[in-house]
């Protein structure tokens, strides 16, 4: 009789968090020799969302670009933007201007706010050879009109990456693709009700690299790794230490340095977050066997999206689904980041202040940037701040 193999799990993830890590510091573009079969190019765009099943469907990798990171060295961007412009806009500039996303074949992005929208025009400028558009999403979602707009939006970047790919994209090949993005999202909301119920078996850190792995490899990879980190994730044997439970909020376009997390993770358990929402904007599945996908994705978009800064829904005010996240997440606290310079976020800080103030609700407010490389003060901040928890809770 055979001896049975048991699973080493911890072995197993700690393998698949290096990958993902690896694949977060890369902002190199592969080019078309190295893209897996199906795929004939890459398509960036800029957060916080974007339909990628369209690129999906049309053989482009669809990329996040998320910025340089702290190791990047500003050298051309400077001279085409203020120094007052945020970090992410500044470093993505960068990238283009020093050939490392010259491998893109085309480059989409949103007006989310003034800088966001102005890349495009930078785009075309200096980068003449890649497709550059704005991708225009509704602001205000309650017009009556707001989802026919969206689908006529998505109707008309269909129609040019058809002309980019040299060949139409089919009603067929995007219900595939949602298909495909639904399940991807069903193992990140997984994700999520792992870090709800048992946060001492996934840090913050940990669950933003297993994310942001797939703004930068096929859906398909992305869909296979999450299946294989879910199961050693739960059969993780981690005792639960005694620290506060906190939500994040802010980080929902420019991305916190990893290190800030990781500080964060230290003292607290963060239960929730808006990093990367873009990846999991959607509550729901898009439906997927109706007459037009597009239709879907664009009714999905208004009907079955969380909450953001960037959108201002009346349906969702921005104390209850902040409060909501508090409450799913049994979280003790909040955590209200903006990114530097952001000016929907710091608007956003400024109502999320008020709501957690009527509602007596702790919370601790920082700033940041994706460039920045010491993290002592903020460790020390974080640290009073769960200790007063602590202290408050006993």
């Amino acid at each position: 009789m055979s001896a049975q193999i048991v699973p080493d799990y911890e072995a197993q993830l700690n393998a698949i968090l290096d990958r993902c890590h690896s694949a977060s510091l890369d902002a190199r573009i592969p080019d078309a020799g190295e893209l897996p079969e199906g795929y004939t190019g890459t398509l960036g765009n800029f957060p916080v969302y974007f339909p990628d099943e369209i690129a999906h469907a049309a053989g482009l990798l669809p990329v996040n670009i998320l910025g340089g990171g702290n190791k990047l060295e500003m050298k051309h961007a400077d001279a085409r933007m203020g120094s007052f412009v945020c970090s992410i806009c500044r470093s993505t500039t960068e990238l283009g201007l020093n050939g490392t996303l010259a491998g893109l074949t085309g480059f989409v992005t949103h007006p989310i706010c003034d800088a966001a929208k102005h890349l495009a025009g930078i785009w075309s400028r200096n980068l003449p050879d890649q497709m550059a558009e704005i991708l225009y999403l509704p602001q205000n979602p309650n017009s009556p009109g707001a989802a026919r707009y969206v689908a006529a939006e998505y109707q008309r970047l269909r129609a040019e990456l058809a002309r980019k790919v040299g060949h139409p994209i089919s009603d067929a090949a995007i219900r595939s693709s949602i298909r495909l993005y639904n399940k991807k999202r069903r193992l990140m909301r997984e994700l999520y009700q792992i870090r709800r119920d048992e946060p001492w078996k996934l840090s913050c850190s940990e669950s933003y690299l297993l994310v942001r792995a797939g703004t930068r490899i096929p859906c398909e990879e992305h869909v296979e790794l999450l299946e294989q980190a879910l199961p050693a994730i739960r059969q993780r044997h981690v005792a639960a230490q005694d620290k506060p439970r906190v939500i994040f909020v802010g980080g929902f376009c420019e991305q916190p340095p990893l290190e800030m997390l990781e500080t964060i993770d230290d003292a607290c358990f963060v239960v929730d977050d808006d990093l990367l929402i873009g990846q999991r904007w959607f509550t729901e599945d898009v439906p997927e066997d109706v007459g037009d996908p597009v239709w879907a994705l664009a009714e999905s978009y208004i009907e079955r999206s969380h909450a953001s800064p960037v959108q201002h829904d009346e349906r969702k005010p921005k104390g209850d689904y902040l409060m909501a996240m508090l409450r799913d997440g049994k979280a003790d606290a909040a955590i209200l980041t903006a990114a530097k310079f952001c000016e929907p976020g710091l608007d956003e800080q400024l109502f999320w202040s008020k709501d957690l103030d009527a509602a007596g609700v702790q919370y601790l407010v920082l700033e940041f940037e994706e460039k920045m490389t010491s993290f002592e003060q903020m460790a020390m901040q974080v640290e009073t701040f769960a200790e007063s928890l602590l202290f408050a809770l006993a």
